[in-house]
């Protein structure tokens, strides 16, 4: 058995810039450039395919071949019938809180008086039809689907698709757990897809087996990464999620199973899963290499744990204090961020850039994952600094309503011809201009 190793990076007596910090911090080797090359015949055939077309690439890429893409939804009924009670009390659970949070992230339509007659209202609407993408390799995720449809729902998207690639052990059908998370939710059309090759068919549409989308979310593999990054534009998408990561930010006060517990939670999912500690104790740092292998060797998933963990995105960084950790801990930008240090709370005021920030030893990022109330859909790889995770705004588009009476109109006109030809767009003047020559008609 080999043992756990996780390297160390030493930032003890350095002062450096964010940049600095991100360089010496990197993580997982992705080559997204040969992802796009290799994704390429497959979102060309399915921009022409039909259904057959899409079962070959089934076949081909997940080893099964469906009886068809579409689940019947008479499937999708049963896999609820059949689930185990304890897992339905847990998702309806989880259903529950994660509904209360998202509701309370919908926005006022705003009404503003620029003028007397001059007005402006900004609303908040729904798109058309979304398309939410559950992974279904390495582990099961029915927590994706309530994550992805639960705020779709609450910002009223009008029509909802999923996505899931097809199992083996489940005659060609999604997971049945991820099944009958969509027979929870009331969602009925569920194709049974995986990969690049479903994006493709959300984002192009294929004839008699499912209508394009105006938006794809969820997560997934390197590929469904590169199709997303690719296909931007025609749809949109939340985000190119990344291999997950988790960085722990901890002092002497904290427990080091704990932590040691929480990295391997998410090293778990993925060989280059990242996991960091970033410490300015170095006796825990100690402590924690010493519960990571106890703990790893006692775990299912041991070698995929291990060679997360010793994997170059993975590191026990050691600085000289907390406020030198909360420079590092933004400058990485990690998905999930935990603050385990005496003053918590405080300390995590002044993060700017992560995924989800989770504060005390009582709030690990598993609870997160399922039951805290928050989103799992977040951005990795550094994208922190500048998005978002999946919430009710990602299915919104902010429109504004403009109305102006002909008094406001003729009192800002002048103005507004004045700064079209500062720019050398005279017809944009003649179209205010064109109103006064109509009234003297």
């Amino acid at each position: 058995m080999n043992p756990t190793a996780i390297r160390t990076v030493d930032f003890r007596g350095r002062n450096l810039s964010k940049s600095q910090y991100r360089s010496e911090l990197p993580r997982a080797d992705l080559d997204i450039d040969a992802a796009l090359i290799a994704i390429k015949p497959i979102l060309d055939r399915v921009k022409v395919a039909e259904e057959s077309d899409l079962l070959d690439l089934c076949e081909k890429f997940d080893g099964v071949r469906p009886k068809t893409i579409r689940v019947p939804i008479s499937e999708i009924d049963a896999a609820l019938a059949g689930l185990d009670p304890k897992v339905r009390t847990a998702l309806e659970e989880a259903i529950r809180r994660i509904t209360k949070v998202h509701t309370d992230q919908l926005r006022d339509e705003i009404f503003t008086e620029v003028v007397p007659g001059g007005e402006v209202t900004h609303k908040q609407i729904p798109v058309d039809r979304v398309g939410l993408y559950v992974p279904g390799g390495r582990a099961v995720y029915p927590s994706s689907v309530i994550m992805n449809v639960v705020p779709a729902q609450i910002a009223k998207v009008p029509n909802i698709a999923i996505a899931s690639p097809p199992q083996s052990d489940n005659n060609g059908l999604p997971n049945k757990t991820i099944l009958a998370a969509c027979a929870l939710l009331g969602v009925t059309e569920v194709y049974a897809i995986g990969g690049a090759q479903a994006i493709a068919m959300f984002a192009y549409g294929v004839a008699g087996v499912c209508e394009s989308t105006d938006l794809v979310t969820g997560p997934g593999n390197i590929y469904v990464a590169a199709a997303k990054r690719a296909l931007r534009g025609l749809i949109g998408i939340d985000s190119e999620a990344g291999p997950t990561e988790v960085a722990v930010l901890a002092d002497a006060s904290a427990n080091p199973g704990e932590v040691a517990a929480d990295l391997i939670s998410q090293a778990e999912h993925d060989v280059i899963a990242a996991a960091v500690l970033v410490t300015d104790s170095f006796e825990l740092a100690n402590a924690v290499r010493v519960e990571l292998e106890t703990r790893v060797s006692k775990t299912k998933h041991q070698e995929r744990i291990r060679t997360a963990l010793a994997g170059n995105q993975s590191a026990i960084v050691l600085v000289d204090s907390i406020a030198q950790g909360l420079d590092v801990v933004n400058a990485y930008a990690a998905e999930h961020l935990e603050i385990q240090t005496i003053n918590a709370k405080r300390d995590a005021q002044t993060i700017r850039n992560a995924g989800a920030v989770f504060i005390g030893r009582f709030t690990p990022v598993s609870l997160g994952d399922y039951s805290a109330g928050s989103n799992h859909v977040l951005p990795t790889g550094g994208c922190a600094c500048h998005s978002s995770g999946l919430s009710v705004q990602t299915f919104l588009k902010g429109v504004s309503f403009i109305e102006y009476n002909e008094s406001a109109f003729t009192d800002i006109a002048q103005n507004v011809i004045t700064l079209a030809n500062s720019e050398d767009l005279p017809a944009h003047g003649e179209a205010m201009s064109a109103r006064f020559e109509s009234k003297t008609k």
